[in-house]
């Protein structure tokens, strides 16, 4: 079977605040954010050499010995779960952060070079006074950022609860995106356990396995792709489905999370897991009663629900107050803790 070729993302280049936020973000689409960290001192380095970018980030290091995970040559890079998937197929440990840079260095021209990362970690943690200097306005000064260092390493497809934009520091990464419909044309993987979080997607988007995983070709004629370089940012909306392949021996990114949701209610997350305790195993002909409920009440597929009541009855469906969040949390704590 021939696969589609993915789409490429839209570009913009000269993006501004405004034109983020009035034009791009609107689209709930994935863009190309061509140039936005281009004069950052840290991309200036590292369009000179590995060995510049390398120096100027050790300008900001510390001895303190930070997380980061390792795959034997045998996994090429591709951080995921061993063969029976109830183990992963990398270590996790801690270094100082120079021996580490150092040693992607040094491996830059190995043939079967270990799988290395240090991975999300906030950048004033990471990097003192690294952000100041590199920085982007198209997000909220209190929107911390995070760094993400490794070799040519590859995270399978997966998605974040908050929106994103990434910027490439050093090295070149390649997107594939998968809109949140996709979701059973992935294979999503077992959710307790998960290489960082988030569920990802058992199919090898470069190698897919279709007889195995036969409606990945589906997903892949609505894939958006697209390959940054230094400077080059990436926005992701919500939810969109994700894999990164780093392209180069040395290579570093900073990304931006962030989420406008309203911060009254629950996680969202464990909203999905209460469902899949309480409704998944339900009849069949109950499970259709609840999601006529859900549509209804929760995703409004009628419009406001309680339009026909007055304020002063609306209660837990009117417009949210921290008095009546604070009243369903405890009435959901009580209902769990007696339950079996």
């Amino acid at each position: 079977m021939t696969l589609s070729a993915p789409t490429p993302i839209r570009e913009y280049s000269g993006v501004t605040r405004e034109q983020f936020d009035r034009e791009i973000r609107p689209a709930r689409q994935p863009a190309i954010l061509r140039g936005l960290g281009r004069d950052w001192p840290a991309v200036q380095a590292a369009r000179e050499s590995g060995e510049a970018a390398v120096a100027y980030l050790k300008g900001f290091s510390h001895a303190d010995p930070v997380n980061a995970i390792v795959g034997e040559p045998e996994i090429e890079g591709r951080f995921f779960y061993t063969a029976d998937l109830t183990g992963l197929n990398f270590a996790r440990g801690k270094s100082p952060l120079d021996p580490f840079l150092d040693r992607l260095l040094r491996d830059r021209d190995a043939l079967r070079p270990y799988a290395m990362a240090v991975q999300s970690i906030p950048t004033p943690d990471l990097l003192p006074g690294f952000a100041e200097r590199n920085h982007t306005d198209l997000v909220d000064a209190s929107v911390v950022p995070r760094l993400w260092l490794g070799n040519a390493i590859r995270v399978a497809t997966h998605y974040d609860l908050q929106e994103n934009i990434g910027i490439v520091v050093i090295g070149r990464r390649r997107f594939t995106l998968f809109p949140p419909d996709q979701i059973a044309n992935l294979y999503m993987g077992p959710l307790e356990l998960t290489p960082a979080g988030t569920p990802i997607s058992l199919v090898d988007p470069v190698d897919p396995d279709l007889d195995r995983y036969p409606r990945f070709a589906e997903a892949m004629k609505v894939a958006q792709a697209a390959t940054l370089e230094p400077g080059d940012a990436i926005y992701i909306p919500f939810h969109w489905w994700h894999a990164v392949d780093s392209l180069a021996p040395v290579n570093a990114f900073m990304n931006y999370w962030w989420n406008p949701a309203a911060t009254l209610g629950g996680n969202p997350y464990d909203a999905l897991l209460l469902a899949l305790y309480s409704l998944r195993n339900l009849p069949e002909d109950q499970r259709e009663v609840w999601r006529t409920m859900f549509d209804h009440l929760v995703f409004q597929r009628n419009g406001d629900p309680v339009a026909h009541l007055p304020p002063t009855v609306q209660g837990v469906l009117g417009p949210p107050t921290p008095e009546l969040a604070g009243r369903m949390r405890a009435t959901l704590l009580k209902s769990l803790s007696e339950k079996p």
